[in-house]
């Protein structure tokens, strides 16, 4: 997949999958929220203020008479509700809105009702890069702080999940540090050289490639891999970017955003559905496609 609008296009096609929205009475969210909907992504259930929602649908000249609707106002009672909308099968995946993230992502993590897994909840974000030939998937700079060996792990699983939902049967994973060579003085190059030789021993699904550690330079650019003399089927190539922690996930994802003027999706995977969360500063276009992304991978999964 080359650029995002392949995405929209691939969660047209598919069956329409219902999306719990946890605290819909947001003005941006309600707009990218029925926007996807008139698209045919998904199909909303409103979870929240609904007095608020009403009012704010009104203002905005948003239709959303024939949608499901859930009225409650205290925010934990919102995220248990939109959670068990789809742990019981009402819903195929559930979006943030105008609640604190710990409270929702504390029902996900639920023990009796929520969506927990054995892997780890992290977060993926995809970027249409003008000058990448194809998208690029980086992981993780929104939740896991300073992820340990086994962490990486479950990161990189998760990633390597959304890469073959958006139908990548070939996937490309370069973890990141800041040079190529093993230094025991550098855990990031230690724990990169680790989850190859994890890679070598049949340790991840097939149709994945791992190489690393690499320099960011050797990642993306054939050219500046032809120049080091670093010869890998991933450098150039790179599908998935492994980072070794979030400050530079953070700092390459915001780079592309505001330097590249690259477009973005994001997702929090890890659990038995996907889980959209949104910044507030993501723009309108950035939200609509988290939630075709997050409609894609809920069929996959």
């Amino acid at each position: 997949m080359k650029n995002l609008n392949e995405l929209i296009n691939m969660a047209k096609e598919q069956q329409t999958k219902k999306l719990a929205v946890a605290a819909c009475h947001d003005e941006e969210v309600l707009k990218a929220v029925i926007s996807a909907a008139e698209k045919e992504l998904i199909e909303p259930i409103l979870i929240g203020d609904i007095e608020k929602t009403n009012k704010l649908a009104k203002e905005l000249s948003l239709e959303i008479e024939n949608y499901e609707k859930v009225d409650l106002t205290d925010l934990t009672d919102i995220a248990v509700k939109a959670v068990k909308y789809v742990s019981e099968g009402k819903a195929d995946f559930v979006m943030k809105g105008l609640i604190d993230t710990s409270i929702l992502l504390k029902e996900v993590l639920n023990k009796d009702y929520g969506l927990r897994t054995d892997s780890l909840l992290s977060h993926v974000m995809v970027y249409e890069v003008p000058t990448y030939h194809k998208l690029v998937f980086l992981t993780d700079g929104g939740m896991n702080i300073e992820p340990d060996l086994d962490s990486k792990v479950k990161i990189t699983k998760n990633a390597i999940k959304v890469s073959k939902a958006l139908g990548n049967k070939n996937v490309k994973v370069s973890i990141l540090a800041a040079k190529e060579k093993v230094n025991p003085k550098m855990p990031a190059t230690v724990d990169a050289d680790k989850i190859k030789q994890l890679w070598k021993d049949g340790k991840f699904e097939d149709g994945t490639v791992i190489d690393g550690p690499l320099a960011l330079d050797l990642a993306i650019s054939k050219e500046a891999a032809e120049t080091k003399g670093f010869n890998s089927e991933v450098a150039g190539d790179t599908d998935i970017l492994l980072v070794p922690n979030i400050e530079m996930g953070n700092g390459i994802g915001k780079s592309l955003t505001y330097f590249a003027k690259a477009k973005s999706a994001g997702i929090i995977m890890g659990a038995k559905a996907p889980v959209v969360l949104v910044s507030r500063a993501d723009t309108h276009e950035a939200k609509l496609n988290s939630i075709a992304l997050g409609s894609v991978i809920s069929a996959y999964k």
